[in-house]
């Protein structure tokens, strides 16, 4: 017959097994499917992006309840294996703001692939306007710069505070559009260029420290524009080589 008191001490330990069950699912399905947050100033071609490396179309890409981040998407590959994107509305308003702190304080993500376009981000009207957007390259990067000083702050805060190195992936878009000068304008945007970005990334990897954050910086080309010369063949190929490093980094491979 059963001692009750080891039967009780059978049933308090329940609830511990049932705990450390669930933290060893969670910890495998955050490690099959690692959150990424997907940030950058408007018109540089987040969303875009998401649906090539999600193979999903936009519609299938809406905001969660409550929740100041634009879209959720999951990528799996034959493995079971992928990434939750979770990318941050451009715009300089609360609600950009208020998604940052989202994916890097209230719900810390794994990585980050911040988007830049050299300049060349797609014009948007103001509502209830029509017709064409002229964007001044210049002022173009000037807004981009100001845009990552504002989210390099809080990958730096997040990264301090993670026991585990976070990632971040510089993507240059529309490399369709100075085809001849892509590896230039990569360098440009790299920690050590003596430019004013890759200044900023100087700066970041100095607070986060560097075995708290890796760097990298991938140029891609979700759309060809008329009259590009990269052709679909090389577009392919820059987001296989991104997806490539984003599965090292999550060690997926």
């Amino acid at each position: 017959m059963t001692d009750p008191r080891q039967r009780r001490s059978g049933l308090r330990a329940v609830p511990a097994a049932i705990g450390r069950g669930r933290d060893r699912l969670t910890g495998v399905f955050q490690h099959r499917y690692p959150t990424v947050a997907v940030t950058g100033m408007t018109g540089v071609g987040k969303s875009e992006l998401v649906e090539h490396l999600s193979g999903r179309p936009r519609a299938e890409g809406v905001p969660e309840a409550g929740s100041a981040v634009m879209e959720r998407r999951v990528r799996r590959d034959p493995r079971l294996r992928g990434f939750r994107f979770r990318v941050v509305p451009g715009e300089n308003a609360a609600t950009r703001l208020g998604a940052l702190d989202e994916v890097f304080h209230d719900d810390p993500v794994d990585g980050v692939l911040h988007v830049v376009a050299n300049g060349c981000a797609t014009g948007r009207r103001t509502a209830g306007t029509t017709g064409a957007v002229e964007a001044d390259r210049e002022e173009q990067l000037a807004r981009e710069l100001e845009d990552w000083t504002v989210t390099a702050h809080r990958i730096a805060s997040m990264a301090v505070r993670r026991a585990k190195p976070t990632w971040l992936v510089v993507v240059v878009t529309k490399v369709d559009l100075y085809p001849d000068d892509v590896d230039a304008v990569v360098r440009s945007y790299s920690p050590g260029s003596g430019t004013p970005f890759g200044d900023r990334l100087d700066e970041l990897r100095a607070l986060a420290g560097g075995a708290k954050l890796s760097i990298d910086v991938l140029p891609v080309c979700s759309h060809l524009s008329p009259g590009s010369t990269i052709k679909p063949k090389q577009r392919d190929a820059y987001l296989a080589a991104l997806e490539a490093r984003m599965g090292q980094l999550a060690g997926h491979v």
